[in-house]
């Protein structure tokens, strides 16, 4: 997932859907350049440095396919959904396209994507991850590479306010609400124990906890008593001073991921997607750490688990899709790519390209590595994609807690009317 937090539109992705699929004329994609090459072109958002790195491995698989050009159509995580949606509707669809898992069962229950079973060498992907990318049996997305959502840490600030990191192997909610509590006040109020997150991955893990799924079919699967004690958690932490005000938390929940109490050294700790450790690393110029998150009283599992980066899927208009797919398995599979991109779209997917690329990892990502391999077998099965309207839970979770935070409306109100409404986008 990406550390981006404006979101993209669920209608105006399903209008785009739609729309493609009544799309008339030929197909989408790159062309011919003007000396006859083939030219591909990749759809992918983020940062300045990731659009370096990603240049960097186009040239090399251009080097190495001197018949084939491909054009990288770049943009930051706000504003790639939307443009994206609007290609599609054109009929103007990149050949390959970068997606988030949230997004995928959306575009390919609509005809947009092709399947890429066999087409791309996925033997080095453990199996349960390469599930992540299919839709009803069919190869629509690879995985680039995973990550988990964990409890991220800056040691040395809780050693400033006079507290020790916790035993993640037991600790509780209870127990986190109460480090953050006595970080806050250990400092002086100068550091922040922690901040709010209304990731949907949170609230899946701290449902997993009570035995109950995120989604079941096209219906939340979550109950309200469930949401209630989510939203308590983070009702505590206010009360007890371990996080900001509502407002506060509110602001910085709207900002990127070095703009966070983490990585302005303002919190010493918070949620975020394990391959976003460097990125709080550099910010802070701290050396921050992962832990398990936290854990219900009684419960049999951590509900942590493994979930693509993002994934790489093709049009299924694309005029080129043997070129298409060579070069998501390129990006997959050659270590030179691996080389260039790390750990920028999560631990590589590929065992052999991280294998190839491991002495080169800088050591947050050591230190990522590591902490996946530590807790692998306490992780549950990567989820599979979740239902058509699921990229619209996370504004709508969004919106209800800041609604219970702010004490605009009861939990018990705030819960019904969000599965309420969670349902009514994944209907189907």
């Amino acid at each position: 997932m990406s550390s981006g937090k404006k979101m993209w539109s669920a209608a105006l992705l399903a209008t785009a859907v739609l729309a493609v699929t009544a799309a008339c004329g030929g197909g989408s994609g790159g062309g011919e350049t003007a000396d006859g090459k083939i030219k591909l072109r990749f759809s992918y958002w983020g940062s300045d440095a990731r659009q370096k790195m990603t240049e960097q491995a186009i040239k090399d698989f251009e080097a190495k396919n001197p018949t084939i050009d491909v054009e990288g159509e770049f943009s930051d995580f706000g504003s790639y959904y939307e443009t994206l949606s609007t290609k599609v509707a054109a009929n103007d669809a990149p050949d390959v396209i970068t997606i988030e898992i949230r997004g995928l069962r959306e575009y390919a229950d609509r005809g947009t994507l092709a399947d890429l079973a066999g087409k791309v060498n996925t033997a080095d992907i453990d199996a349960k991850v390469l599930t992540t990318g299919a839709v009803d049996g069919k190869q629509y997305a690879i995985p680039t590479g995973v990550n988990a959502f964990s409890l991220v840490v800056n040691p040395a600030l809780v050693e400033q306010a006079g507290e020790k990191l916790p035993d993640d192997t037991t600790w509780s909610w209870e127990d986190y609400v109460d480090l953050a509590s006595k970080i806050t006040s250990g400092s002086g109020g100068k550091i922040n124990g922690t901040q709010l997150s209304w990731n949907p991955a949170y609230l899946e893990i701290f449902a997993a906890q009570r035995g109950e799924p995120i989604y079941q079919g096209n219906k939340l699967g979550i109950t309200p008593d469930t949401i209630k004690a989510w939203w308590a958690v983070m009702t505590n932490l206010i009360k007890t001073k371990g996080t900001p005000e509502a407002s506060k938390s509110a602001e910085i929940g709207a900002q990127s991921v070095d703009q966070s109490l983490l990585g302005t050294n303002t919190g010493a700790m918070g949620m975020w997607w394990s391959n976003q450790l460097n990125a709080i690393n550099t910010a802070s110029g701290q050396d921050v750490s992962l832990l398990r998150m936290p854990k219900a009283e009684g419960a049999t599992t951590g509900g942590m688990f493994l979930q693509p980066a993002m994934l790489y899927t093709a049009s299924a208009k694309s005029e080129y899709p043997a070129e298409a797919a060579k070069f998501i398995d390129y990006m997959i599979n050659a270590p030179e790519a691996g080389a260039f991109i790390l750990s920028d779209r999560g631990l590589p997917a590929s065992s052999k390209v991280l294998a190839a690329v491991r002495d080169k990892l800088p050591s947050t990502d050591i230190k990522m590595l590591d902490f996946l391999d530590e807790v692998k077998g306490e992780l549950a099965d990567p989820p599979a994609a979740p239902p058509k309207g699921a990229s619209a839970m996370e504004d709508i979770l969004t919106r209800y807690s800041e609604e219970v935070m702010f004490g605009r409306m009861t939990p018990d109100d705030a819960a019904q009317k969000m599965i309420t409404e969670v349902n009514a986008a994944i209907a189907g």
